[in-house]
């Protein structure tokens, strides 16, 4: 598998490092970049550019092949080229043939090197939060470190082959503290076979999809392979990252598409990833918005598709004990009493969204006219999730509490009904007058995940919705906004384009309601689109195109879900 790093950061699991080919933009020159995706406001966390020399120290023109284990530089002579290896989540490695390597790191305030000791320098980067040792393993290290009263812009490290021979290696190392000095470094071809036999466990562990499918779900396991951060700072466990691109954070419902990918083959992992924002719940019972190793943001919110999600894992997997049930309980039970405590202010029953960020669908036409909006979508993820904490307090022997949940779902659903379904359609309205918004998006659809739950001829309505290949259903998928709406807008992000997360719960929807065979077909194009255009944040509902981030980790992970449960 070669992918462009363009589109697709070259990294591995466990780190905080990746390597992409950067546009120019300001004082940073195209090129291909070191990079770092710790938590903070630097979008792409350039460190170093990366450059080929020639003998006489000129730049060496070359084209990039990366595979998950390797990045190889060819230049037009087949023995000059370099590779690239990460082998830890600290560490690159670089060897090149017939050619030297230039590192180039421009500095901002208070940034520095020195030389540590012979054949290291210290690059201490204030930018970036962390450190990188520069050690010299064969061949030459030149560095161009000025230190004067007035600042220097850059500093330079150049590795050269030594006299006589045509091989450079050297790695760079990132550390926050203190640098921890190896005994002896495993050989480059031992290095790079480690990674490879990880990667390749990590594929062979991945949803299996239709052979048609095969070169898309390499892919995808790629992508969430590489996307795996270790636990540091805020981050208490391993995360999965929506990408190494730009949206280097985990959100609080994405991380729950990546927790389903991994439950039957990583169930420990995606125990991790469902419960990280409840690690840092505040006391109220609101989680993050999201989580980087930094900080987290707490100035908005996603949805409450815990319950969802944690019903459909419990289903799957036989890893989930009572020791989890009692873990995910207190705090499942104080995100969802948060909702009907601090989202309610018209006090009628029904929760609202404060802003379009809220529900996860940012900029949907729900919000047209204005906030906070009261949603039927909210509804139900609500009712799923007292539903499953009642049956999580059976479990536990907690029967009056048990009997409570079920008693609040059966009014919620009840309320929502009356609520909501006005003249043939759900609607969404303005908390506090419930004026009913324009347009016609998908998220008024998402009630259906509720299935037999709903009366009859609410279902027909939504499922004749959702077949209507003139409104929502394209070639492609189900557009987040009507093909027909004034409002649709190709790269409209929640107005027009087909997302992952849409189309997860729609198609579970749909199987809920009874009809799988739309869901099939659904999950179909959908997966087909991938295939062919890779697993970008959201696509062009028409042509099927990518849009945004090209290199998403919970679109790899509905493609593998919905590949392997829906598709044959």
């Amino acid at each position: 598998m070669n992918f462009n790093l363009n589109t697709v950061p070259f990294s591995r699991r466990g780190t905080f490092l990746a390597i992409s080919e950067l546009p120019e933009s300001g004082v940073r020159a195209e090129g291909l970049y070191l990079r770092t995706v710790r938590g903070g406001d630097d979008k792409f966390g350039e460190a170093f550019q990366i450059e080929l020399l020639d003998e006489s120290k000129q730049y060496i023109p070359y084209e990039a092949k990366a595979e998950p284990a390797l990045l190889r530089l060819n230049t037009d002579a087949e023995n000059i080229y370099a590779e690239i290896c990460i082998t830890d989540g600290r560490t690159v490695r670089f060897k090149s043939k017939g050619c030297g390597i230039r590192l180039t790191f421009r500095t901002s305030a208070y940034d520095y090197a020195y030389e540590h000791s012979a054949g290291s320098f210290e690059v201490n980067s204030f930018t970036h939060e962390c450190r990188f040792m520069l050690t010299r393993l064969t061949g030459d290290l030149r560095m161009e470190v000025p230190w004067d009263k007035i600042k220097s812009s850059r500093i330079v490290a150049e590795f050269i082959p030594e006299d006589g021979t045509e091989i450079a290696e050297f790695a760079v190392e990132e550390f926050r503290t203190v640098w921890k000095q190896r005994d002896a470094w495993t050989s480059w071809e031992e290095a790079v076979q480690e990674v490879q036999h990880e990667y390749n466990q990590w594929l062979g562990a991945s949803l299996t999809v239709p052979e048609r499918w095969q070169e898309g779900r390499e892919l995808a396991a790629y992508i969430t392979w590489s996307c795996l951060v270790p636990a540091e700072g805020c981050l208490t466990r391993p995360a999965m990252y929506m990408s190494k691109n730009w949206m280097t954070n985990i959100w609080s419902w994405d991380h729950c598409f990546n927790a389903m990918a991994l439950v039957r083959h990583h169930p420990e992992l995606a125990w991790d990833q469902f419960m990280i924002f409840f690690d840092r719940q505040d006391e109220s019972g609101l989680i993050p918005d999201f989580i980087n190793d930094k900080y987290e943001l707490w100035n908005c919110n996603k949805p409450p598709i815990h319950g969802w999600t944690l019903a459909w894992m419990m289903q799957r997997t036989d890893y989930i004990k009572e020791s989890h049930l009692r873990e995910v309980y207190g705090p499942l039970s104080k995100w969802t009493n948060w909702w009907f405590r601090f989202r309610d202010n018209d006090q009628d029953g029904i929760p609202q969204y404060n802003h379009g960020n809220d529900s996860g669908w940012d900029n949907s036409t729900a919000f047209n006219n204005g906030i906070p909006v009261e949603s039927p979508d909210l509804a139900a993820f609500l009712i799923l999730q007292i539903e499953l904490l009642a049956e999580i307090a059976g479990l536990l022997g907690l029967t009056d509490e048990s009997t409570a949940w079920r008693r609040l779902g059966e009014e919620t659903l009840e309320k929502m009904l009356r609520h909501f379904w006005k003249d043939g359609r759900f609607t969404a309205c303005r908390s506090g007058t419930h004026e009913v918004s324009d347009g016609d998006s998908l998220l008024l659809f998402v009630p259906i995940l509720l299935g037999k739950r709903l009366p009859e001829p609410i279902l027909r309505s939504l499922l004749d919705g959702l077949r209507d290949e003139s409104r929502f259903l394209t070639p492609n998928g189900w557009a987040t906004e009507s093909v027909k709406s004034p409002y649709y807008t190709p790269d409209g992000y929640w107005r027009g384009p087909i997302w992952a997360p849409s189309t997860m719960l729609l198609v579970e929807g749909v199987a809920a309601a009874g009809d799988i065979e739309l869901a099939s077909e659904v999950a179909g194009r959908f997966c087909e689109m991938l295939n062919k255009n890779g697993m970008a944040e959201n696509f062009d509902a028409l042509t099927g195109q990518g849009l945004r981030d090209r290199a998403f980790t919970w679109t790899s992970s509905v493609f593998l879900i919905l590949g392997h449960e829906y598709t044959t």
